[in-house]
């Protein structure tokens, strides 16, 4: 015997999913698996350059041990990130995500002001595991800056799906919101890795460089 109550659930299903798949909330699903993933990302070459750090610390002690002002700059930088619970929900926090990004971008700062101690001293930047520390630090650069591009785009397919009509009707039913991005801000103060190529210059200025400004010791990503 046919069960027109069952029949018509099942069309009723059927419909629904239509509904929604022409709604945008198959894209809404995508989009934010994307950002999940690519954020993952982003986290992950963070904590790769923050692991760096401690190394490059102290191994630039064993040839600059007085520039102590700049060691407890970068230590500080580095336990600020880490103080920091940098999970996948972060960028569901503005204001999370932002302290996150600052943060990250006075690490940059202070990891520029390092490296800049190391051109005082040719011997330093001879050493082989510094050089070896510092094309890891090169690498780990590169591929933040891929991450954060990567994260940016899903984010931009994200809100824009959002936004959108008739997508942001079904994005209000399920409670989707917009995702924070990278502003003009903090964009220019992570964008730029610290600059780590110190093949082009053999001879020592007659006094360390103290400039705590690090736009002169970056060179840009992009």
């Amino acid at each position: 015997m046919f069960n027109w109550r069952i029949a018509f659930k099942w069309v009723s299903a059927t419909f629904m999913l239509l509904a929604l798949s022409g709604c945008g909330y198959n894209t809404l699903q995508a989009t934010d698996e994307d950002i999940k993933a690519t954020w993952a990302e982003v986290l992950n070459q963070y904590q790769r350059r923050a692991d760096l750090v401690p190394n490059l610390v102290n191994v630039v002690k064993g040839y600059a041990a007085h520039e102590q002002e700049v060691f407890t700059s970068v230590t500080e930088a580095r336990a600020r990130v880490g103080s920091i619970q940098a999970t996948p929900e972060l960028v569901n926090d503005e204001a999370a995500f932002q302290k996150f990004i600052a943060a990250q971008g006075q690490l940059t700062s202070a990891i520029s002001r390092l490296l800049l101690v190391a051109e005082n001293y040719p011997q330093l930047k001879a050493d082989g595991l510094f050089r070896d520390l510092q094309a890891q630090l090169e690498g780990t650069e590169n591929r933040i800056t891929v991450a954060r591009n990567r994260y940016i785009a899903a984010v931009k397919t994200y809100n824009v799906t959002v936004r959108s009509f008739p997508s942001n009707l079904t994005a209000m039913l399920f409670g989707y919101q917009t995702r924070p991005g990278f502003t003009v801000e903090n964009e220019a103060a992570i964008a730029v890795p610290p600059k780590v190529d110190f093949g082009g210059s053999s001879t020592a200025p007659t006094a360390p460089a103290k400039d705590s400004s690090a736009s002169g010791s970056l060179s840009h990503g992009y």
